[in-house]
């Protein structure tokens, strides 16, 4: 871990105003991850963004629309990151969405493919798409016309758009929590 957690009670103002609109998405929500110690420093992506806020608020600001204006199914949505996720091999983006992929009905075979980077036989025709588009946008490469085609078909032109938008940004968190070495709770040597 090369950044360590911030204890709110040393946040600038800056930090501050950040945190409490993390605290404003992120409170009151059955995560089944860890999001923060106990003396509420954060973790994850949360702390590298708390602490350079100049980078750190907008790129929250665009995990707030996107969270703001979903459109996706909650499975399609999150194969779309974790696909992203484990082609980045981010251990953290992987950790937190094993458990909301779980959450939002993906069975314990399919996150474990997904997590592996693996396509699941068992995907719906929806799950499908969205799995083709994260992993030829997670490549590095341009998005085949007929992936495209697949995607407006399923889920429109702004439903596509959000799945595009969403596998950039989880593009970023995952370069975000590698460029940081970010660690997983209690698993690595992160002391928590």
């Amino acid at each position: 871990m090369r950044l360590n957690p911030i204890p709110p009670v040393e946040f600038s103002p800056e930090q501050r105003a950040l945190f409490e609109q993390i605290q404003d998405i992120t409170q009151g929500r059955d995560r089944g991850f860890t999001m923060a110690r106990e003396d509420g420093a954060m973790l994850g992506p949360y702390n590298a963004m708390l602490h350079f806020p100049m980078y750190g608020s907008p790129v929250w600001a665009v995990n707030t629309a996107l969270s703001k204006h979903t459109t996706l199914p909650k499975a399609v949505h999150e194969i779309a990151i974790l696909v992203t996720g484990s082609r980045f091999s981010a251990r953290y983006e992987i950790y937190a969405h094993e458990f909301t992929a779980a959450k939002a009905g993906l069975s314990l075979s399919q996150v474990s493919a997904l997590a592996a980077g693996s396509r699941p036989a068992t995907l719906s025709e929806e799950e499908g798409i969205a799995f083709d588009v994260a992993i030829a946008l997670s490549r590095g490469a341009q998005l085949p016309e007929s992936t495209y085609q697949a995607a407006s078909t399923a889920f429109g032109k702004d439903g596509t758009a959000e799945l595009i938008y969403l596998v950039g940004f989880y593009c970023m968190i995952s370069v975000l929590l590698n460029g940081f070495d970010v660690p997983v709770p209690g698993r690595d040597s992160d002391g928590q």
